[in-house]
């Protein structure tokens, strides 16, 4: 039988008012920093009194403070992770790699959208410490680097991205250019000589479509092959943009034997497209995607892809941020680059 409670239940504390320490100490009648030790599971406290501590905990409905314990130890256990779209695949499953070593370390994630704008990756830096967290990982699209030289921050922080960044931060990447190389070289390797890039923009510079369309045409110009300006559709990164391009190039009457998709989500909206064409994939027109996400093995025909690194990547953010978090300033800062490799599927043929 529960010991009946101080405010007249069955050990149970009105839900309106916290129970604290003292309260458990009082109810198993022993001192607040034995209840400590009990908690923490320091050795010294005797089975009987560790039970009853136990008993008093339970019936309580003690809760530990966390966030107090974080704060006193100088740390709130909690990683931010800035990206611009939250519903990318992409980035879904880079904060579940992120998340799963960072737990390893006894850190959660709270992610945050910047809107690719200068004003949010800006702001994900210098308020970091203001949203307590004890490091951020901020995926850098639009910033000037001045700017960033510009801001104060005194939190971790490790960026990701492809645009040139100060040497005041940690930072990984991915290698975009050689990775998109690989993908159009094997395509012509495999007799393809009219592939369409969906997604290039010859306006952009030194970003992730600028890189990537740098490897396109640098394979491009290793077979002498040239390139045709009208191959390369511009569009932004999503499945009905994707298709949308398909559409333009077939509506224009302008023919290709392949497409180079700068990420797997044009890719799917591409897949679709042609299918709904009646073009056969590979047969009539091979595709490879940018990113490798977890969903491409699973498309009919299954994508091919570039991995641009997923795990070493992860494995690099969280080991520099945990350098950071755990000796604080100090050492020079890094610039990783994850190796990127093509995974060949049902999308396209084999190099004979």
């Amino acid at each position: 039988m529960k010991r009946p409670g101080r405010w007249g239940g069955e050990g149970q504390r009105p839900a309106t008012t916290a129970v604290t320490m003292a309260d458990v100490a009082r109810s198993a009648g022993v001192s607040t920093m034995t209840v400590s030790n009990v908690i923490n599971g320091r050795p010294r406290v005797g089975a009987a009194t560790r039970e009853r501590v136990l008993a008093a905990i339970s019936d309580l409905g003690y809760q530990v403070n966390l966030a107090a314990r974080h704060l006193r130890a100088g740390r709130t256990g909690v990683v931010g992770l800035a990206v611009p779209e939250l519903e990318r695949p992409y980035f879904a499953q880079l904060a579940g790699r992120l998340a799963d070593r960072f737990e390893a370390h006894g850190l959660r994630i709270v992610m945050e959208r910047t809107g690719a704008s200068r004003e949010g990756e800006a702001d994900a830096v210098a308020f970091s410490r203001l949203r307590m967290y004890d490091g951020l990982v901020l995926s850098v699209v639009d910033s000037d680097p001045a700017e960033l030289t510009q801001l104060r921050n005194d939190a971790p922080v490790v960026m990701i991205g492809e645009r040139a960044l100060p040497s005041k931060y940690d930072h990984v990447m991915m290698d975009n250019v050689d990775g998109a190389r690989q993908a159009t070289a094997h395509l012509l390797a495999t007799g393809a000589r009219r592939i369409a890039m969906l997604g290039g923009n010859p306006d952009w510079t030194a970003n992730m479509p600028a890189l990537r369309a740098e490897g396109y045409g640098l394979a491009h110009a290793d077979a002498g092959v040239p390139i045709d300006p009208e191959l390369t559709v511009r569009c932004h990164f999503t499945m009905q943009q994707g298709y949308d391009a398909i559409r333009s190039l077939l509506d224009r009457g302008i023919a290709f034997d392949a497409v180079f998709a700068l990420t797997d989500v044009v890719a799917l909206g591409a897949l679709r497209a042609l299918a709904d064409a009646d073009l056969r994939v590979p047969e009539d027109v091979q595709l490879i995607g940018f990113d490798d996400i977890d969903e491409a093995p699973y498309l009919v025909p299954a994508l091919s892809s570039v991995n641009p690194g997923h795990d070493e990547m992860a494995d690099s953010i969280v080991a520099l941020l945990m350098a950071q978090i755990n000796g604080g300033p100090g050492g020079e800062p890094q610039e990783l680059i994850a190796p990127a490799r093509l995974i060949q599927r049902g999308t396209t043929k084999p190099v004979v």
